[in-house]
């Protein structure tokens, strides 16, 4: 069954990341300190080289494919809401590569930022705290 709450537009943070940072871990970094527990966010820019994964609904583990080359952000969007008490980014990544060859899916640790720049929306409302699904086997939203 679909399940959904409503939510209140808080406040808009714009902002570009530091060279060489880790994307992920630089998105949570900033809606840590900001204490932003629910919001989506979006970037754009380049980055050094990529981690990326894809979930395996058969064996239930992500597969993680390493880029070790320059490439382009066509589009980040995901969300922010809490994990184990913390703020927790969860986001998908399109990337392209000097081609224009594109590749997607989860975004991971391990992604070097060479220029990004990102809007983070916050929002007001219930929380949404992830938890395991056990028909997935991924940590959703228990709404």
């Amino acid at each position: 069954m679909t399940k959904f709450k409503a939510v209140t537009p808080k406040k808009i943070m714009m902002g570009k990341l530091s060279f060489g940072c880790d994307l992920l871990e630089e998105l949570t970094k900033v809606a840590t300190e900001s204490g932003i527990r629910l919001g989506r966010i979006e970037a754009i820019g380049a980055v050094q080289k990529a981690r990326i994964g894809f979930y395996n609904q058969k064996t239930r583990k992500y597969q993680f494919h390493l880029f070790d080359q320059p490439q382009e952000i066509v589009k980040l969007a995901g969300n922010i809401s809490m994990k184990d008490g913390k703020p927790f980014v969860h986001a998908h990544i399109t990337l392209a590569n000097k081609s224009g060859k594109s590749c997607g899916g989860h975004l991971a640790e391990g992604t070097i930022v060479f220029a990004c720049e990102f809007i983070l929306e916050a929002f007001e409302g219930p929380e949404f705290s992830r938890c395991l699904d056990e028909e997935t086997g991924l940590s959703l939203w228990s709404l």
